[in-house]
Formats: C-alpha cells, sequence, structure tokens
C-alpha cells in the first residue's frame, strides 16, 4: 500500500514536471502585463503610414500637452517566469475600436524581449485610420487585461494606409464646411480644429506605407 501510494506521488510529480516545462516560455496572455508612462491620463497617437506621425514620447494629452507615454510589456510564461527574446515581430499593437490600420509591421515592438521579458513602443507608428484603445497582440492574441487609454488619428482619414486627395477633401470639408469639430481631425488633440492641424495635415499629402 505504502508502495503504491509513492508510486503515485512519483507518478503526479513527473506529470507537473512535464507540464511546468511545456509551460515554459510560452506566453501567458493573463500573466504578461501592458502598462504605459502616462496611464492616469488619456493621451492621442497622431500616426502617418510613413510614420512621420507623434512617437510614444511625445503622445498627446488633452490640450496639446506632449507626454511621454512609452508603452512597457512584460512578457512572462504560465509559470511566471520572464520570457527572454521573444520575437519583436511576433509583438504588436493595435486599437480596440474604430478603423484604425498599419502597414505590414508598422506597430511592432522596438525590439525582442530582454531577460527581464520586457520591451517597449517608443517610436512614430506606419498606420492610419481612427480608434480608442491600445490592446497588445501577442503572436495575433489580445492580452487579457484589457486596453490602454489611447486615441488614434491620422491624416490617412478613410483608412486606406496612403494620405491622398480624398484625405485632403474630407478634412478641407470638415474644416471649412462648418460640419462642426471631428476629433479624428484633431491631430495634437487641444480641442479644436484649426492652424496646427492643417499644417500635419497638409506635410502628409503623399504619404504612404514604405
Amino acid at each position: 500500500m505504502v508502495r503504491r501510494k509513492l508510486m503515485g506521488l512519483l507518478v503526479c510529480s513527473f506529470v507537473l514536471s512535464i507540464a511546468t516545462v511545456a509551460w515554459a516560455g510560452v506566453p501567458s496572455l493573463s500573466l504578461s502585463q501592458a502598462v504605459d508612462n502616462a496611464s492616469t491620463v488619456q493621451t492621442l497617437m497622431y500616426s502617418v503610414p510613413n510614420a512621420s506621425g507623434t512617437p510614444f514620447t511625445e503622445a498627446y494629452a488633452s490640450g496639446a500637452v506632449e507626454t511621454d507615454d512609452t508603452v512597457t510589456l512584460t512578457l512572462v510564461d504560465a509559470n511566471g517566469d520572464p520570457i527572454f527574446a521573444y520575437p519583436f515581430e511576433d509583438l504588436w499593437v493595435d486599437a480596440e475600436t474604430g478603423t484604425f490600420v498599419f502597414c505590414p509591421g508598422g506597430t511592432v515592438a522596438d525590439q525582442s524581449t530582454d531577460a527581464n521579458g520586457q520591451t517597449t513602443w517608443t517610436g512614430a507608428m506606419f498606420a492610419g485610420g481612427a480608434g480608442a484603445g491600445l490592446v497588445v497582440m501577442v503572436n495575433g492574441d489580445p492580452l487579457t487585461q484589457g486596453a490602454l487609454d489611447f486615441l488614434f488619428n491620422s491624416s490617412d482619414i478613410n483608412s486606406t494606409l496612403s494620405v491622398n486627395l480624398s484625405d485632403a477633401v474630407a478634412f478641407t470639408q470638415t474644416f471649412q464646411g462648418g460640419a462642426g469639430y471631428a476629433a479624428e481631425m484633431d491631430f495634437n488633440n487641444d480641442g479644436v480644429m484649426n492652424l496646427s492641424d492643417v499644417v500635419p495635415m497638409a506635410q502628409a499629402i503623399g504619404a504612404a506605407c514604405p
């Protein structure tokens, strides 16, 4: 009887050790976590398909206040252990809602994860369209923590990944036509549409994915 119990314990230990090994290095979407520097305020990322828009380090808080809102991901496995050298190409960000689009590889992380399982998003994105809520994607699946408090807009108003005449017309009609305020065309998050929005719109004409 004692021998049987000991054998049972050995088998259970063996199975658990196999499971632990199997989980090692496989990202846990529930235990991994993304945070942003300016987590207490909502910030806007203005994007252009050629990445000439706003970097995360200069995101716009309300009132056109430039804010470092770098996003940091800590990637761990089901054992809670950090995952080292997870490919940056398999880590990207997306919008939870809206018409936000991005060029191939246009929102990937800055680098593969380090020894602490961490990587960041600091630069401008190759992207267009508008949306809300930043979601970190791990090999195509979102973290379960929910979205970070970001807004997105772009001079690529119609989400075609190129800034052309149709975008310019849409912007001009809203700006001059008395259609009122449009957040998707307030490129610096100052609460009004004015010359500060006209300039980036004009500069972006012709921009497209690389």
